[in-house]
């Protein structure tokens, strides 16, 4: 299953960094954040609920920018 997001994110290496941070989160296959729209796609696992995933990559993401914020 594959999902968008929109997310606040203040750089462009700032979203690298969160894509790498999604990525490793359990539940997670794939994730691409496109800085220039604000948006982060993510690809989850077989079977994983994307509502108890996303708090996880939030909380990924806030150890790289402590005020990013993603609207799920």
């Amino acid at each position: 299953m594959k999902k968008t997001y929109g997310i606040e994110v203040d750089c462009a290496n700032c979203a690298a960094k969160m894509e790498d941070a999604c990525r490793k989160t359990e539940g997670v296959q794939n994730c691409v954040v496109n800085f220039m729209t604000l948006k982060m796609t993510v690809t989850f696992q077989e079977g994983a609920d994307p509502g108890e995933v996303m708090p996880r990559v939030l909380r990924a993401c806030r150890k790289v920018e402590s005020d990013c914020e993603i609207r799920f």
